[in-house]
């Protein structure tokens, strides 16, 4: 199964002290909007997201179709066909990708330690 490009959706307290310390790790500004309480943060090909106020669990994210930049990729599994795959295999969604859509749609599934996982298709 191909998830696509992984990254860490990081609740944080305090976007610009949690902004402070990544560059300290030596990750730069990637994306996003801190007047919004987000950004997304990479380091050679690690990427983490910081997200204040938006949710309450950290969360493992993939996005299938992007490269770790963002960019769209030419062959990609389709985060519906993911979607059936798991549904077939009996793992319960937390929320769907609608079936009959094409084009940016996500799923959120949860692990058995209550860890949410967002596949979250942006093309």
């Amino acid at each position: 199964m191909e998830l696509g490009t992984f990254s860490v959706s990081l609740t944080v307290k305090d976007i610009n002290a949690s902004k402070a310390f990544y560059e300290k790790l030596g990750f730069t500004v990637f994306g996003g909007d801190i007047e919004q309480n987000w950004l997304i943060m990479k380091n050679d090909k690690a990427v983490i997201g910081l997200f204040q106020g938006m949710f309450e669990k950290n969360i493992l994210t993939f996005n299938p179709g992007w490269d770790e930049n963002a960019g769209n990729l030419e062959s990609f599994t389709d985060v519906r066909d993911i979607q059936r795959q798991l549904k077939s295999e009996g793992v319960a969604l937390e929320s769907e990708a609608d079936e009959s859509s094409s084009g940016p749609a996500s799923f959120i599934v949860v692990d058995p330690d209550g860890n949410p996982i967002l596949v979250d298709q942006h093309v």
